[in-house]
C-alpha cells in the first residue's frame, strides 16, 4: 500500500511538471553576418585579386587574456559571395543592466584582415567591431553594430542581422 501511495505521488508530480502555461519563451537572435566589399561592390574575401583579404581573425578585446580568439566562420551565399558568420563567443559587458525589462550589453572585437601584397609579404589591417545586444523578457538580440566607431547596423524587427562594410 505504501508503494502504491508513492507511485501515485510520483505520477502526480510528473503530471504537474508537464503542464503547459501561457508563458512566452525568450527569442534569441544573435547571428551576425558581416560582408566586406570595396567601393565598386566587389567581395573582398574572394582571393582572386591583390586587393582581396587572404584571411581574417577575430579577437575578444574584453577576453580573459590578451589573446582571446572569437569563433566565426567564412560562409558563402548562393551566388558565392563570402561573408563572416559570427554567432557568439565574445564576452558581453553590461552597459545598462539596471532595468530588468530592457538590458543592454556590448562585445568589443578586433577584426584582423590579412591582405597579400605579393607572394611573401602580408599586410594586416586591424579594425574594431562593437556589437550591442538588447535583452528584454521576450527577446535577446543584436541591436546595433559599430565598425571602427561608425554605426553600421540598427536592428529592424523581423529583419536579419546583416552588416555590409565598404572598404
Amino acid at each position: 500500500m505504501k508503494n502504491i501511495f508513492f507511485g501515485v505521488l510520483v505520477i502526480f508530480f510528473a503530471f504537474l511538471s508537464c503542464r503547459t502555461e501561457d508563458d512566452d519563451l525568450q527569442n534569441i537572435d544573435q547571428i551576425l553576418n558581416i560582408y566586406m566589399k570595396n567601393t565598386s561592390g566587389r567581395d573582398l574575401f574572394k582571393n582572386k585579386k591583390d586587393s582581396s583579404y587572404f584571411t581574417y581573425s577575430m579577437n575578444d578585446d574584453n577576453g580573459a587574456a590578451d589573446l582571446a580568439p572569437v569563433n566565426s566562420s567564412l560562409r558563402a551565399t548562393g551566388d558565392s559571395t563570402l561573408f563572416i558568420e559570427y554567432i557568439a563567443g565574445a564576452r558581453r559587458i553590461g552597459i545598462d543592466t539596471l532595468n530588468p525589462d530592457n538590458k543592454i550589453y556590448r562585445s568589443d572585437i578586433t577584426v584582423s584582415l590579412i591582405k597579400r601584397l605579393n607572394n611573401t609579404a602580408l599586410d594586416t589591417i586591424e579594425d574594431k567591431l562593437r556589437i550591442e545586444y538588447r535583452m528584454t523578457p521576450s527577446v535577446f538580440e543584436v541591436s546595433k553594430v559599430y565598425y571602427n566607431g561608425t554605426l553600421r547596423f540598427t536592428k529592424q524587427p523581423g529583419s536579419p542581422n546583416v552588416v555590409t562594410i565598404v572598404k
